[in-house]
């Protein structure tokens, strides 16, 4: 009996070993992760009338799945950033619109995963709706993928305006037929949006917002949504009719990686 309980300890010992080496690391991993600085915000808490479509913890984006540090459906932003936008949605509301993000905020290891994604040239599962005319080898070398992006500085945005009342955007479904960005709205992946020319991360030159093959409805949408913002500090890129940065940032130069996650701001809100 002796014998035995003395193995039985010692066979204890050395399973609670094993298993404080293998627990420990995730355990302390899960302490260490990083939280939003205090300014940071969930922009629902600041405007909840704002609609959000967070496209990236989806399937229904260029990469084909969601995409690492989008562990919710949430936009965050600094507060700065969040309350202009607030003012723009006043002012949009009473015209019978609303805004609606697609991103916001967006971890560095997201970026991460952007960069590996463009890098497997052999993964092109969502080529035909997001970028169709474009060979995969130029996504680098045209700009539609960087190592940093402005997002992860904490006041740049992705959005479109929808007109009230707003009807939801049906699912997308993985597998389903991929239709071009660029298409006519009625038959490109149905969005409650107004028609901006071509959908939400499309690849392609017509997404410029002033390109000049954009006219009409299209233009005046693209416009409405560029004026209204610019008056309250907001920078729009060029190259993508969605694309918006508040100004001035208040962290210009930091490029942060704390989750998508109510998690990250618990402590300050």
């Amino acid at each position: 009996m002796t014998r035995l309980s003395t193995t039985a300890r010692r066979l204890a010992v050395t399973l609670a070993t094993l298993l404080a080496v293998t627990v420990a690391p995730a355990t302390a991993q899960a302490k260490t992760e990083p939280k939003a600085p205090k300014d940071f915000v969930a922009l629902r808490t600041v405007d909840p009338t704002i609609v959000q479509e967070m496209r990236y913890f989806t399937p229904h984006n260029f990469v084909g799945e969601r995409i690492d540090g989008y562990r919710q459906p949430l936009c965050i932003l600094t507060r700065p950033a969040a309350q202009a936008l607030h003012k723009a949605q006043q002012r949009l509301l009473r015209q019978g619109y609303t805004l609606k993000v697609y991103d916001c905020y967006r971890p560095q290891r997201a970026v991460d995963h952007f960069v590996r994604w463009a890098e497997d040239l052999d993964d092109e599962a969502m080529k035909d709706e997001f970028y169709p005319n474009v060979d995969k080898t130029r996504l680098f070398l045209d700009g539609y993928i960087a190592e940093k992006s402005g997002h992860s500085r904490g006041s740049t945005m992705d959005l479109t305006i929808v007109k009230l009342p707003a009807k939801p955007t049906r699912p997308y479904l993985p597998g389903e037929p991929l239709v071009p960005c660029y298409a006519p709205k009625g038959e490109r992946f149905p969005d409650n949006s107004v028609d901006m020319g071509t959908g939400f991360d499309c690849f392609d030159t017509l997404s410029l917002t002033l390109d000049p093959r954009i006219q009409g409805e299209q233009r005046a949408n693209r416009l409405l949504l560029k004026s209204t913002l610019e008056a309250l500090g907001f920078v729009n890129l060029a190259e993508e009719w969605w694309h918006y940065t508040y100004k001035p940032e208040p962290y210009p130069d930091t490029f942060f990686d704390f989750p998508v996650s109510s998690k990250s701001l618990t402590k300050h809100e």
